[in-house]
């Protein structure tokens, strides 16, 4: 069975799209999972790792309002990284994390808070409303535990988009290739 990484970058390859994400709790996780993958450079425009509230607002065009009176931990402030990343280095998708890893509670949020958010070229039924989706999570365990949870989700969550608006024949032709199942 493939990891989430490898499936994510077979079905942007098939399709034909990129995605490029943006980090802060995790640090360069989510990019090093998908680059970890052989032909991730079909799919994988690059990233930008914006761990300071700053940075956020200065490379990736999150409002600095918002930063001011929500923090960093907010669930606007992740949609608004996955739409910048995604404008700034021209994918046809974005992916974000924004949380609190530990030791500490930040922003008045507390250890184990994450919002993972992805932007994109979301199709009709998609179940977004105006250009992305935002997932709250609420994560236990130590700091790696709470870092490598919110890679897996927000891997997840473009897969489940892609997964989604996968058409009939991208079906079958992964049909074909996967002999026949």
């Amino acid at each position: 069975m493939s990891s989430p990484a490898a499936e994510v970058v077979r079905l942007l390859t098939v399709r034909g799209e990129t995605v490029a994400v943006a980090e802060s709790l995790t640090g360069g996780l989510v990019s090093a999972e998908l680059t970890a993958v052989p032909g991730a450079s079909k799919a994988f425009r690059g990233s930008v790792t914006a761990y300071t509230t700053a940075l956020k607002h200065d490379l990736l065009g999150v409002d600095a309002t918002l930063l001011a009176q929500c923090g960093a931990v907010d669930p606007q402030v992740a949609l608004q990284m996955a739409t910048g990343v995604r404008k700034a280095l021209g994918a046809d998708w974005g992916i974000a994390t924004t949380g609190v890893a530990g030791p500490e509670s930040q922003d008045g949020q507390p250890v184990g808070t994450v919002f993972v958010a992805l932007d994109g070229p979301f199709g009709p039924g998609s179940g977004s409303a105006g250009g992305g989706k935002v997932e709250p999570l609420r994560l236990n365990g130590d700091r790696a535990e709470i870092r490598m949870e919110s890679v897996r989700s927000v891997l997840a969550l473009l897969l489940r988009e892609l997964a989604g608006e996968q058409t009939g024949n991208e079906r079958a032709q992964d049909t074909e290739r996967n002999g026949g199942f």
